[in-house]
């Protein structure tokens, strides 16, 4: 067990004491006296650092709680507090840690999540990644959900040389900065993009048309995870042969998207490439209805167009959308525990999970290998484990063939995406095909035949 002194901070004031004391009794006493009452305190000192043992051990969560976003960072706090759970105590579920007490490997010690408000604000992550480290002493930080956000939040655990985890931000340029302490187990943008692609290719299979011939329009939010989703949309698209006709970038929560709209309609985009969290992807959509815009095909990035509130909001005109996604509750036809840990998820919060909550709830169970692994509370112990993380995918709920990171720059080199259909009110697989449980519906019926 590693030496706790310096996650109580019992060694600093101890030895405060006994300076105060000693400069008190060399006032009073004889040197001999002075002798013994020094090595009476010092043994006490002594005493209380080996005796001193962790109740828990505990990992940062830095998500925005509050805010435009913040009905995304609690489903996700959600999530990370299940994980949390059933890693402490004892579930019948065919997931790691489910059937033993806490982390085996320092002798049962509980997990803590300690959670932190980025309020949706990239300097707000810094600041409070910052405090959950030199305050709050975590041995780890995941975040933040947000790629701008998880920017900054990572740089400074960067600083602190502290592990960070990035569950869910997509920016590719994440991955690009040369930090050592940094790990990604979601995939980023240009993973989601080339798969967009690659299913391109195989509708123009099945459906006998030549996808190529498509009209794309790009439209996104011109934010991290926006613009750098963008630049993997121009690179791939030339990779596989297709044409990006127009780009439509956007501010944030957007209140009127008429011109967004009619500039996609006049220019007759076959395709839109959409890139946008909630509030926005619910006033697109209810806009392209309104305006009577009738794409080929949508195809989504997952935040947005998979957190709950989407289709609370627009109901059936969600209908027919493509999304690029990492975790559908349609994986339980391959994975039975998905199902399992949806249902648990679902009677504690009364919600099924999205995107988001998985990809949160698998980054708890990632670090919590990495920490039993290392057997150790000792950061750079810790980092190395997650260095030599090899997780296949039978042990996870997402649609991954595992977790393994690149040595180079953190990236989950097994990282992978499904891409579902919204079909009667759920998402369902129809690619790639060895997962699909849907039929693929091409072109999205026009709104007056809907």
């Amino acid at each position: 067990m590693d030496t706790v002194c310096l996650l109580t901070g019992n060694c600093r004031i101890l030895n405060e004491r006994m300076d105060n004391m000693l400069k008190n009794a060399a006032r009073t006493v004889s040197k001999s006296t002075v002798l013994l009452l020094i090595l009476l305190i010092l043994s006490i000192s002594l005493s209380a650092c080996a005796s001193g043992k962790p109740t828990v051990v505990k990992i940062g969560a830095v998500y925005p709680l509050s805010g435009s976003l913040a009905t995304v960072g609690v489903r996700s706090k959600n999530a990370i507090e299940l994980a949390v759970d059933i890693i402490n105590n004892e579930y019948d579920l065919d997931l790691p840690f489910a059937r033993t007490k806490g982390i085996p490997a320092l002798k049962g010690i509980q997990l803590q999540a300690v959670f932190a408000d980025s309020q949706g604000v990239p300097e707000t992550a810094l600041a409070e990644t910052e405090r959950l480290i030199t305050a709050q002493n975590v041995t780890a930080v995941m975040g933040c959900f947000q790629s701008s956000s998880t920017n900054t939040a990572s740089q400074t655990a960067e600083r602190l040389q502290t592990p960070f985890l990035n569950a869910d931000a997509i920016s590719p340029d994440l991955a690009t900065r040369g930090l050592t302490w940094y790990f990604q187990t979601t995939p980023d943008a240009n993973t989601f993009v080339e798969n967009w692609f690659k299913f391109l290719n195989d509708v123009g299979k099945v459906d006998g048309f030549d996808p190529k011939g498509l009209k794309i329009g790009l439209l996104y939010e011109n934010t991290d995870a926006g613009v750098g989703t963008a630049k993997a949309q121009e690179k791939f698209a030339q990779q596989y042969g297709y044409t990006i006709t127009t780009k439509i970038a956007y501010p944030s929560q957007t209140s009127d998207f008429s011109s967004e709209v009619l500039a996609l309609k006049s220019q007759k985009v076959d395709l839109v490439m959409q890139v946008s969290y909630t509030s926005d992807a619910i006033l697109l959509t209810k806009t392209m209805k309104s305006m009577d815009y009738n794409p080929r095909a949508i195809l989504a990035w997952d935040s947005g167009n998979t957190d709950p509130a989407y289709l609370g909001a627009v109901g059936a005109q969600g209908n027919y959308l493509f999304v690029g996604d990492v975790w559908s509750l349609s994986l339980s036809d391959k994975k039975p525990v998905v199902k399992a840990v949806n249902d648990l998820y679902k009677k504690k919060y009364g919600a099924d999970m999205d995107a988001s909550s998985a990809r949160a709830f698998t980054g708890v169970f990632v670090l919590a290998d990495a920490i039993e692994r290392a057997a150790s509370t000792d950061k750079e112990k810790i980092k190395q484990a997650l260095k030599d993380t090899n997780i296949s995918g039978d042990q996870l709920i997402m649609a991954w063939s595992g977790i393994k990171f690149d040595q180079s720059n953190g990236r989950n080199l097994l990282a992978e995406n499904v891409i579902t259909q919204i079909q009667s009110g759920q998402y369902k697989i129809v690619w790639p095909i060895g997962l699909a449980n849907g039929e693929i519906i091409w072109p999205m019926p026009i709104w007056s035949d809907r």
